[in-house]
């Protein structure tokens, strides 16, 4: 492909579903051509990527990667290079998340989450390094508000999501001023399947400023700022939560 095209170039992790399908439609919309990682959900990666090539042809690939696998994750950064030539933003928006009680979590759990939150970052970023730098490029990372605060019985994902946070301040400091670094962490947007009852959320979104859950659009539209719209901004971690993060 011609690597001076005018298009830029995002490879999103954990884009076939939920918040990573629309930042994928939102970043697609904007006139950037993407590469959808998905992991399992290669069904509905496809049918992501053929419903953004029908708006405008060869401007989505899926790569299917198991992001624990060390090894694979330069390919991912190479399958875009060689399809697009270039990279312009990486997104680490694949997540894991689920309760790991002190009493019963296992090193198993801790590898998993630790893998998908923090080291599977890391590493896509290493990788894309050299691309990034050439077209002066951006990492996003999706975080939480549980970077800074508890989440009971979440002990090892909310540490896994504490070390993101640390590594997009630490990134944006070494990686500047060719590539920005920054976080966007979300609150109440799209419920686990496995998450609170419907009191609870009910209570948790009558303590939030703004009274309601916020929308994936709300992260996306965040996420394309920070991409688009602030070349003086690394080094952040934008709250996205409706003012929750300022309660006690």
């Amino acid at each position: 492909m011609n690597p001076s095209q005018q298009r830029k170039v995002a490879l999103i992790t954990g884009a076939a579903k939920r918040v990573g399908a629309v930042i994928a439609r939102t970043l697609h919309a904007a006139d950037f051509d993407l590469a959808l990682h998905c992991r399992h959900s290669t069904s509905e990666a496809n049918a992501l990527a053929a419903e953004l090539c029908a708006q405008r042809a060869n401007s989505a690939i899926v790569l299917q990667a198991d992001l624990a696998d060390l090894p694979q994750l330069p390919r991912l950064i190479d399958a875009t290079l060689s399809h697009y030539g270039q990279l312009d933003a990486l997104i680490n928006n694949a997540s894991s998340f689920y309760r790991t009680p002190l009493e019963t979590a296992t090193p198993t759990q801790w590898n998993e989450l630790f893998a998908a939150n923090a080291q599977a970052p890391f590493f896509l970023a290493q990788s894309a390094l050299p691309a990034l730098r050439t077209t002066r490029g951006a990492i996003v990372n999706l975080v939480d508000i549980y970077a800074e605060r508890a989440l009971a019985q979440h002990p090892i994902y909310v540490m896994a999501k504490a070390a993101l946070a640390a590594m997009t301040r630490c990134l944006a400091l070494d990686l500047g001023p060719d590539v920005r670094v920054n976080g966007v962490a979300p609150g109440a947007v799209m419920w686990p399947s496995d998450g609170k009852s419907y009191a609870d959320q009910q209570a948790m979104l009558a303590r939030t400023p703004l009274q309601r859950a916020g929308a994936p659009e709300d992260v996306a539209s965040t996420v394309l700022w920070l991409l688009r719209d602030a070349p003086f901004v690394t080094g952040q971690i934008i709250r996205v939560d409706g003012g929750r993060s300022v309660t006690v």
